[in-house]
């Protein structure tokens, strides 16, 4: 037996207190060194499974062949009008060029000439007619703005309407909306609180926004690796550039940063957050339990600071082994206080509870050494089930579990050697006595009478629980969607909702990477015939389509308007007393046909305030002038070259659009993306399954979702049956019966099965962050087991009036503190992980002070 040895050890450390203490120091100045110098963190969901997946091979050579498409920040614009949020994007990323120490490139997409010049021809034919006859019948009135672009000019070309009003030759139908727009402009300068005049919306109307209603500067950062946050410095960078620009500084536009980059960022900053408040917070409350577990401070110091020295052993080995941790393995320092406090505990309260036979405490080495006797092979048993329970998960393909596993797995052992040595040590150092012979709950006695008299209902119970979980298991989902683990109320989320809305902003795309262009336009079009799939673009996607129809449309509309837009010397801008003449004059004209004009004809109002602006002071005027005008040089240039459009061709599409869709080597790629919002797991697999029957060799986000999520539920079935399987053979092993294997092994399966009833009544949502609650079941699940009936092997009568009683429930209650305030995190993810931990430990909890009690069996000491 291992009793004898493993008592002999606890004696020997006790005895030789300070130079363990010693050698724990070393080794735990050593761990911490190399925690500090090699121990790094990436929030990188990518890095969570292996390389050697098939999916994640097309994901990663994807990213190698499309480098520009990776690790991008995005700078999104909204602002009041077209032409703000523009500009503001333009003189964003003129800054951001400049910044040389925080971006690799920096490019403005919407704004790529080839895309302005051939703007009309991307039009589908019914809105290029419809722009085209508005533009035509605004020909006399642009005429007049091309030859002076000023207020000037504009209220002269305002005369031309009252002309036509006039000879009874004006139909303003067409123009309501935009005249309607214009008074309102007119009206807000006048008043003295001039608003900038959108001439795109003016002469597009509701197509203005066809191509989104925001303006983006797409960079990728320069990251910082040694940085918690490696686009923290790029981040920064765009929001002083921005700060510093116009339009932002007086509201008009905001700028809003998101991609992967600042995704990624965010959400190491709330998980950071969430583990360190939670490590904090486990600590204190520890702290609170063991007061109420033990009740001396010469026993509370020394369990803290051999759990402190565990854990900074563990993240030595971590650092060591794994050397940089991902969103799920750094959980491990959570799980490592919440198991190994446990074998702390049952050490400290046992050894509280050492009494001699005629009930007087024994001598401090004595007590000790009694205690490595009664508790050490227990405590070594639920060790390394546990450790086997974590390590079932380190082959796996999800590597974000298998470096949890691993480290978990190693940790445990740590907290094994930690409690037999350094604990024994650190006691005879502060001298605690021993002698509370009735350390556990006397009054639980009834309840141990109560449930052994009352054995077979509350096996019967049980059994019902077990088969309505075993029923309930093929309802469990499993979302591996990485969105729905970020906290929502992060900058970058909140952006990414702003364009979610937009399929061609999706963050669910498919890419598809064929051998050629022609292949990739046959596979575009096939692509494009799925319910699911709202387009599917190719590098051709970039050349308009139908030219034929649409240039001899264009062609007619530039020889009419070309001639009175391409003014070679347009008039010089006028100063307050010329405009003020102008203004009196349209006045006045307008005034002589406002009996021709309806109640609400948006003239009257122009009219109106026409005539005031014709009074006011220069200031007042040239505001005015500059809140109309402002934009129309610009829209007007804009309006010549996409009039002077030519036939294109793809070889016409530049190299810095092609390069997004086209490698040197000839292979095209295919960038599909959804029809509708995709939420729901549900949509989000028929997306794929129907993408994947047309293109099995399909890579991109969505691939690599639903893909991720095949792969952890395969890597959870396969560990959590090797876990089973190893933690039987441990026990089988030192236990030596069948029967005491089976009575650890069947309470751990039914707490199992009640956290599945509880996971859909909740509801609870399984996903990548709360999954690891699988081998903390199995880690608490069998320490507590194994003491029950160890204990109950030994003769051990009233279980749950026993000390081990009251060190399981305040392990629990230690455990149980430190995931509830993971639970409380705003991330999540890990608000998610602590709530489904929390439904396991009660689970877990139930199954070993109700369910153990009633299954052990009979024997002839429980009749005396």
């Amino acid at each position: 037996m291992l009793s004898v040895p493993l008592g002999r050890l606890v004696a020997f450390c006790s005895r030789r207190a300070i130079a363990v203490v010693l050698v724990f120091a070393f080794l735990i100045v050593g761990a911490t060194y190399a925690s500090y110098a090699l121990l790094g963190v990436t929030t990188d969901t990518g890095t969570m499974f292996s390389a050697s997946l098939d999916w994640k091979k097309r994901s990663d050579e994807m990213g190698r062949l499309f480098p520009q498409k990776q690790d991008q920040l995005v700078a999104v614009i909204d602002a009041a009008l077209p032409e703000e949020a523009q500009q503001t994007a333009l003189a964003l990323a003129a800054k951001l060029r400049d910044d040389h120490a925080h971006f690799n490139y920096v490019t403005t997409p919407q704004t790529d000439p080839y895309l302005v010049r051939n703007g009309l021809m991307f039009l589908d034919a019914k809105a290029l007619e419809r722009v085209l006859n508005t533009t035509i019948t605004a020909q006399p009135f642009l005429s007049e703005l091309a030859a002076d672009p000023s207020g000037r000019g504009l209220f002269n070309a305002l005369n031309l309407i009252a002309l036509g009003i006039s000879q009874g030759q004006a139909d303003l139908g067409p123009f309501h909306a935009a005249l309607d727009g214009f008074a309102t402009t007119l009206q807000h300068s006048v008043s003295g609180t001039p608003e900038p005049l959108s001439w795109e919306r003016l002469l597009a109307g509701d197509l203005a926004d066809l191509g989104g209603k925001y303006q983006f500067v797409v960079t990728q950062p320069k990251l910082d690796y040694d940085s918690f946050q490696p686009g923290g410095a790029a981040s920064d960078a765009i929001r002083n550039a921005a700060n510093s620009l116009p339009f932002v500084q007086s509201g008009r536009a905001h700028v809003h940063i998101t991609g992967d980059t600042q995704i990624a960022d965010e959400e190491f900053a709330t998980v950071a957050e969430g583990m360190v408040a939670g490590l904090l917070g486990s600590l204190v409350l520890v702290s609170l339990w063991l007061i109420l577990a033990v009740h001396t401070w010469r026993i509370i110091i020394p369990i803290i600071i051999t759990l402190v020295s565990g854990l900074l052993l563990t993240t030595g080995f971590a650092a060591i082994v794994v050397g940089k941790l991902n969103l799920i393995s750094v959980a491990f320092a959570i799980l490592f206080v919440g198991i190994a406090v446990d074998f702390a505990i049952q050490f400290s309260v046992r050894f509280r509870a050492q009494a001699l036979p005629d009930g007087s405490s024994p001598g401090l080495l004595d007590a000790l050494e009694q205690t490595g006797n009664e508790t050490g092979h227990q405590i070594l048993v639920a060790a390394m089930a546990t450790s086997a329970g974590f390590l079932a998960f380190t082959p796996t393909a999800f590597v974000g579990v298998a470096q949890l596993g691993l480290i978990a797995g190693f940790g445990m052992l740590f907290a094994f050697i930690c409690t037999l040595t350094l604990l024994p040590a650190l006691l005879r150092l502060f001298r605690p006595t021993s002698g509370h012979g009735k350390i556990g709950f006397a009054f639980a006695r009834p309840v141990d009478v109560a449930i052994r008299h009352h054995r077979k209902p509350i096996l019967g119970v049980f059994v019902v629980i077990a088969l309505v979980g075993v029923a309930l298991v093929p309802r469990l989902t499993f979302d591996a969607d990485p969105l729905h683990t970020k906290n929502p109320k992060s900058e970058g989320m909140v952006t990414l909702g702003m364009l979610m809305s937009e399929p061609q902003y999706s963050p669910y795309t498919v890419d598809v990477l064929m051998p050629d262009l022609d292949q990739a336009a046959a596979m575009s079009d096939k692509l494009s015939s799925l319910p699911m799939v709202h387009d599917a673009l190719w590098l051709g996607s970039l050349v308009p389509a139908d030219q034929k129809d649409k240039l001899p449309l264009i062609q007619d509309a530039a020889n009419i308007m070309l001639p009175t837009l391409l003014v070679p010397n347009p008039a010089p801008a006028p100063d307050a007393d010329a405009l003020r003449t102008a203004a009196a004059k349209t006045a006045a004209a307008l005034g002589g046909v406002m009996d021709k004009l309806p109640a609400d004809d948006p003239l009257r109002r122009i009219q109106s305030a026409l005539a005031h602006l014709s009074q006011a002071d220069d200031q007042r005027v040239l505001a005015t002038n500059e809140a109309l005008v402002r934009f129309l040089p610009m829209q007007l240039n804009m309006l010549r070259d996409m009039l002077q459009v030519k036939p294109v061709a793809i070889s016409d599409v530049p190299a810095q659009l092609a390069h997004d869709y086209l490698l040197p080597d000839g292979r095209a790629l295919v960038e599909v993306h959804p029809t509708k919002d995709m939420k729901g797991n549900r949509a989000l697999h028929t997306y794929v399954e129907e993408i994947q029957k047309v293109a099995p060799m399909a890579a991109g986000s969505a691939i690599d979702i639903v893909q991720s999520a095949a792969t952890m539920v395969h890597a959870f079935v396969t560990a959590a049956a090797a876990a089973i399987v190893m933690i039987a053979i441990i026990l089988a092993v030192a236990l030596r019966k069948l029967l005491d294997t089976a009575l650890v092994l069947a309470p751990l399966l039914l707490s199992a099965l009640m956290t599945v009833i509880l996971i859909i009544v909740v509801p609870e949502q399984l996903n990548f962050a709360n999954i690891i609650a699988l081998p903390l079941l199995l880690g608490v699940g069998v320490s507590f087991n194994i003491y029950f009936v160890m204990n109950w092997r030994a003769g051990i009568k009233l279980p749950l009036s026993s000390p081990t009683a009251r060190a399981v429930l305040f392990s629990a209650l230690t455990t149980g503190t430190a995931f509830g305030s993971l639970a409380a995190s705003h991330h999540p993810g890990t608000a998610s992980m602590g709530r489904l931990l929390l439904l396991s430990l009660a689970c877990t909890l139930v199954a070993t002070l109700v369910f153990v009690p009633a299954l052990l069996p009979k024997r002839s000491i429980d009749e005396e």
